[in-house]
């Protein structure tokens, strides 16, 4: 709190990290489970999301028991700023064949990762209707918190926002515009555990729904299920790992839910072991390049 620059992406991120192992260090001294210290659990287990980009890969995980899944713009290049009609065709086939494998009581959203113009997102949005997303995601990048605003009171599919945004501070505009109706705050980089449930807290107030974006690893994860038990508006949880090769325990799932970790803390113990081969990494952001002129576009 004492520093001049906060609130955007670097700064708050590592105090994220510093906040949640402090929450799991408080848990452990206690005894109990950090969401015992946020006032108690509201639920009995947490739902997860998978990632499901074909049909047969969301009719394999429906029998195992999850239902709700996300996809993307199935696309072959990256999208231009005003699209064609063959576009925008190729995107709704690929969300109506994953709606008819999954069946009309799957959910199903679809994330737009900003990478849309306004122009064209608006077109996919309305030919998505039929097939009601459980959520649209990112229809366009959060910056112009007035054009997310335009996209969302033209529709009544939920749009869902957060990744980019940081603190309290970040979501305030987003709920005062009604841009969007799914928070997806990101713990390690929104000001940890506590400044989300905050969120959560005003989110509530605007019956806005939680579903925390973690595309991360297991001590993310662990520290979003910690947030999900005590929040009354979560509504699913991302994730891309349950710790198998990073934990000790990794956590299981039954019918595409997590039951709640007993365990002190973040409820989780790193296998030190098993990570020794996985600290150094050569990872980079994605690039994406136009196919016609080469001209930088998102992703």
């Amino acid at each position: 709190r004492h520093a001049f620059y906060r609130g955007g992406p670097l700064l708050t991120s590592a105090l994220s990290g510093v906040e949640q192992a402090l929450w799991d260090l408080t848990g452990k001294a206690l005894g109990v489970p950090v969401y015992q210290l946020l006032g108690g659990p509201t639920r009995d287990r947490i739902r997860l999301y998978k990632g499901g980009a074909q049909p047969d890969t969301i009719r394999k995980w429906i029998d195992k028991g999850f239902t709700a899944f996300k996809t993307g713009v199935s696309k072959a290049r990256p999208a231009r700023i005003i699209e064609s009609k063959a576009f925008i065709d190729q995107a709704v086939a690929h969300f109506a064949a994953l709606r008819e494998a999954a069946g009309p009581d799957i959910d199903i959203a679809i994330d737009f990762h900003g990478a849309i113009s306004p122009q064209t997102a608006k077109l996919l949005v309305k030919a998505l209707e039929p097939y009601q997303p459980m959520f649209i995601e990112e229809p366009v990048q959060c910056q112009n918190v007035d054009v997310l605003a335009d996209i969302a009171h033209s529709t009544h599919i939920p749009i869902a926002t957060g990744e980019r945004l940081f603190t309290k501070w970040g979501f305030r505009e987003v709920l005062e515009k009604r841009a969007a109706s799914v928070l997806q705050p990101d713990l390690c980089h929104a000001g940890g555990i506590f400044e989300t449930r905050l969120i959560a807290g005003m989110a509530e107030a605007y019956y806005a729904a939680i579903a925390p974006h973690c595309p991360l690893g297991p001590i993310a994860l662990a520290a979003c299920i910690q947030l999900d038990a005590s929040i009354p508006n979560f509504i699913a949880q991302e994730h891309t790992t349950l710790g198998e090769g990073y934990l000790k325990e990794p956590f299981t799932f039954e019918n595409g839910y997590v039951s709640l970790p007993t365990q002190p803390g973040l409820g989780i113990e790193l296998d030190e072991e098993a990570l020794a081969d996985k600290i150094d990494h050569d990872w980079r952001n994605h690039e994406s390049y136009d196919a016609f002129d080469g001209s930088v576009v998102d992703w």
